[in-house]
């Protein structure tokens, strides 16, 4: 019977977990994945995310691929993989893909959105950011319209880092209000590590009026980590979609 890959989409609370990534002296998302899959399959079975999510970030769409050799159903894969799982992970689906798809490097894009609450809640503490004081949405937005044509996000990137080029191409960057939550919106091809939650820690530097637009535009030049505002909590951050081409799926 022939090995055959499948891709899984997945959502869970980052909270009680060390990120995404496997490792070594922390609980991790993959590594209870994994742990799961392989008790349900019976054999050792490892999985490959789109990309890293860093300790404490959440996702309402993740997706992962493995290789199993022979036929999946899915109803019967999803029943008995989630009465697995803790409660704070979920499988929400299981596709078959060709065999050379893979769920990091067949992504086109990937977006995160950001939740901040203005006032305090009971029922988000683990899942937003709650900012005490007032942020112009208006200029705020202005200033997120710069990352679109820019390039280079060095500024916006962990000083210690393993990537060869801090180049990313934004398709979208912008903020929305709902009630007393203001979401912040972003979808790249590829982002950096702590990326986006460098952003939101500079954009709110603009919301208070500590930064200016064309200080934001001068942070964005200075390629330096330093010149850019602190990071926002990860507890306020979700990978919330990941794209790929049609023609992958089986």
């Amino acid at each position: 019977m022939n090995t055959k890959r499948y891709f899984l989409e997945i959502a869970y609370k980052g909270t009680h977990y060390h990120g995404w990534q496997f490792q070594n002296n922390a609980v991790s998302v993959q590594e209870t994945i994994e742990k799961a899959i392989s008790i349900l399959l019976r054999t050792t079975v490892s999985i490959v995310g789109s990309g890293r999510t860093d300790t404490g970030v959440h996702a309402s769409q993740q997706f992962a691929h493995f290789d199993f050799v022979g036929d999946l159903d899915e109803f019967d894969f999803l029943k008995k993989i989630n009465s697995l799982l803790p409660r704070d992970i979920a499988i929400y689906s299981l596709k078959e893909v060709k065999a050379e798809a893979h769920s990091r490097f067949d992504a086109q894009w990937r977006s995160y959105v950001y939740k901040i609450t203005l006032r305090k809640t009971p029922f988000e503490g683990e899942l937003s950011w709650h900012y005490f004081r007032p942020l112009d949405l208006e200029k705020m937005n202005e200033a997120a319209a710069l990352l679109v044509p820019h390039q280079d996000f060095e500024c916006f990137s962990k000083v210690k880092t393993d990537v060869s080029h801090f180049g990313c191409k934004i398709k979208e960057a912008y903020w929305e209000q709902n009630g007393h939550e203001l979401l912040f919106h972003i979808t790249a091809n590829r982002f950096l590590r702590g990326m986006v939650r460098a952003i939101v820690g500079t954009l709110a530097d603009v919301g208070e009026g500590k930064l200016s637009k064309s200080g934001f535009q001068a942070v964005l030049d200075s390629r330096d980590r330093n010149q850019a505002g602190s990071s926002a909590p990860a507890k306020g951050l979700y990978l919330c979609q990941v794209s790929y081409p049609r023609h992958i799926f089986i």
